[in-house]
């Protein structure tokens, strides 16, 4: 997407040149233990973990100064691309840029995220690259440090900084978002309405056509129900996080329909990934003869923020008492 699959190729085959030998791997963690350095390890990338990149990169940029140092002692071939100015500019922006990209991976992990939540945090970080696009412009590096802190490495002031090459790939990560996240712009207008339904600027015929068409609902019922909805007075004074529930199945049939299917909806395969580690867990070689029934009980508890109450669980069981 970036364009920087060099830097990101280099920086692990440098990273593999020293943990992939046992003797390498010792004697650099002793080089790292003597220069009294924050890591004692270099980290390694791997493409299924999701927060691998920008934790690598980050771990990688931090010790350059010491691996340049292990080569030299060592007597090793130096890359080249270590002493190369541009190189390590283009590796401080890539890592400022992961960090960022991990931020918002991490705001749409977790339990009890709705695709509500997603689209907000979606929208959220595109609305501030395209601020950091307008900064970069300006020579602002104050959101990327770790560019910043290059240049002054190098003695370089940030109006020296060719910010249009950086600007370009900040651009190409928006469209990539915008391609990869269609289906978040088709549900923003539902989400909106469903988040706040008393807004008296909302185009009731345009919202009942996109409900129905991504529902699968009747148009004019829809409609008929979003005008009832907003004329509801009883509704309008009880508006809280439960709003949805206090509709009738007799009146409002469509809204409750639309309001459970968009709580439904998967917005990551967080979920998903989650369920397989769980599943991974439960279901040791210790425990073989577990039942499909019984793992897929396991797996609700483990998955979800459901508590049993186990209090009056047990006062519905009718202890025997002893002889």
């Amino acid at each position: 997407m970036l364009n920087m699959k060099e830097i990101m190729n280099v920086a692990t085959k440098i990273a593999c040149s020293i943990r992939a030998r046992s003797l390498q791997r010792r004697l650099f963690r002793a080089h790292l233990e003597k220069a009294d350095c924050d890591h004692s390890e270099l980290l390694l990338h791997t493409d299924v973990r999701w927060l691998s990149r920008g934790k690598f990169l980050q771990r990688f940029r931090e010790l350059c100064p010491e691996i340049k140092e292990f080569f030299r002692v060592a007597g090793q071939a130096e890359y080249m691309q270590l002493n190369d100015g541009q190189w390590l500019l283009d590796l401080a922006f890539l890592t400022d840029l992961t960090n960022m990209l991990n931020d918002l991976n991490l705001e749409l992990q977790g339990k009890d995220k709705t695709v509500i939540n997603m689209i907000s945090s979606v929208n959220a970080f595109k609305r501030k690259m395209q601020h950091l696009s307008l900064k970069l412009q300006r020579h602002d590096l104050i959101n990327f440090q770790n560019l910043a802190s290059e240049l002054e490495m190098q003695g370089m002031a940030c109006l020296q900084l060719d910010s249009a090459c950086y600007t370009e790939q900040i651009d190409n990560c928006l469209s990539e978002f915008d391609k990869r996240f269609q289906d978040f712009s088709l549900l923003e207008p539902v989400a909106t309405f469903m988040c706040y339904p008393f807004r008296e600027d909302a185009e009731v015929d345009s919202l009942a056509s996109k409900i129905a068409k991504l529902f699968h609902l009747n148009s004019s019922g829809v409609e008929d129900e979003i005008l009832t909805l907003q004329a509801d007075i009883e509704l309008k004074s009880r508006d809280h996080g439960q709003f949805w529930n206090l509709l009738t199945e007799v009146k409002y049939p469509n809204m409750r329909k639309c309001a459970a299917s968009l709580t439904a909806l998967f917005g990551s395969t967080y979920l998903c990934e989650s369920s397989f580690s769980h599943m991974k867990i439960i279901k040791s070689k210790y425990r073989s003869t577990m039942t499909d029934e019984h793992l897929e009980v396991c797996l609700r508890l483990a998955v979800s923020s459901y508590c049993p109450d186990y209090a009056s669980l047990a006062d519905s069981i009718q202890c025997k008492s002893s002889e």
